[in-house]
């Protein structure tokens, strides 16, 4: 129970209600040249709410620090947001500063609240590990954003009791 709570807080504070001074877009990449990540999103519960993407530095001391504390201290921090189409493949933009390494997280707000509800809503990285119940550790979210728009996939997982986030198997 306490690596869940661990868990909560992580994604709480990387989903704030009120961000300021950050970069924020709409998550098209048409006529996007780079650096960027095209992410397909797979696995959604339902087509409700909003989606987000996060791009953080790629170590762990600032992997899900809060946006307004990165930006002060001169640090990447962008977020796009967009809303899940009625049907058909789900794909998310979010430009990079230069190309690189960086951190990636999504989330998938299924009430529209614009905070995280860890009963509710789902969270994903590129990496196909299983969150569990533990904080996420900034290895499974590195990507490498090359010099154009690099494509990524991301598995989109949800609570499933005890066990923790899992992706949906609806």
């Amino acid at each position: 129970m306490i690596r869940s709570i661990g868990l909560i807080a992580a994604l709480i504070l990387a989903t704030p209600a009120a961000a300021q001074q950050v970069v924020e877009e709409s998550a098209s990449c048409a006529g996007v040249r780079g650096p960027a990540l095209q992410v397909t999103v797979t696995g959604l519960k339902d087509r409700t709410g909003r989606l987000t993407l996060e791009l953080f530095p790629p170590n762990a001391d600032d992997f899900l620090k809060d946006d307004i504390d990165l930006v002060k201290q001169g640090k990447v921090f962008r977020r796009a947001w967009g809303q899940p189409p009625a049907s058909g493949p789900v794909v998310l933009c979010i430009r990079a500063p230069v190309p690189g390494r960086y951190a990636l997280l999504f989330t998938h707000d299924r009430d529209g609240k614009n905070k995280f509800n860890f009963w509710r809503d789902g969270a994903g990285f590129v990496g196909s590990a299983k969150l569990g119940r533990n904080r996420p550790k900034v290895d499974q979210a590195i990507v490498t954003v090359g010099a154009g728009v690099t494509q990524v996939t991301i598995r989109a997982q949800y609570l499933r009791g005890l066990s923790g986030f899992a992706p949906y198997e609806g």
